[in-house]
């Protein structure tokens, strides 16, 4: 049974865009795509730790704002020519609420739970 965490109206994240959202369990980006799907993805881009919740969502994907680097919302992992990836936490929405699967933010090692 999975114990979900809630954390926010959708509505506090624009279409297109992402939040920072801070729990007990760690610091973790929350996205809203166009078709309001929610996403949850450690903040660091996996090339050098730029802070993915300021970047651009476009589609499934955001694009770091230091340098470019686009990543994919449903995996985590870079597109195109850049290699690396970032972990994903299962999100889901009901009742117009944004909620995170504890036990994933449980399994998180403790430097990125800490960031």
């Amino acid at each position: 049974m999975t114990d979900w965490i809630d954390i926010a109206p959708l509505d506090d994240i624009p279409p297109r865009g992402a939040r920072m959202i801070k729990t007990a369990l760690g610091c973790v980006a929350v996205f809203r795509t166009a078709d309001d799907e929610v996403y949850a993805l450690d903040n660091a881009c996996p090339h050098k730790a730029g802070p993915l919740a300021e970047g651009i969502v476009h589609g499934k994907a955001v694009t770091c704002p230091l340098h470019n680097w686009v990543i994919s919302l449903e995996t985590g992992e870079a597109q195109g020519a850049d290699e690396g990836r970032v972990a994903t936490y299962p999100a889901r929405v009901d009742n117009g609420r944004i909620l995170l699967d504890r036990a994933f933010l449980k399994a998180r090692p403790a430097s990125e739970a800490a960031a």
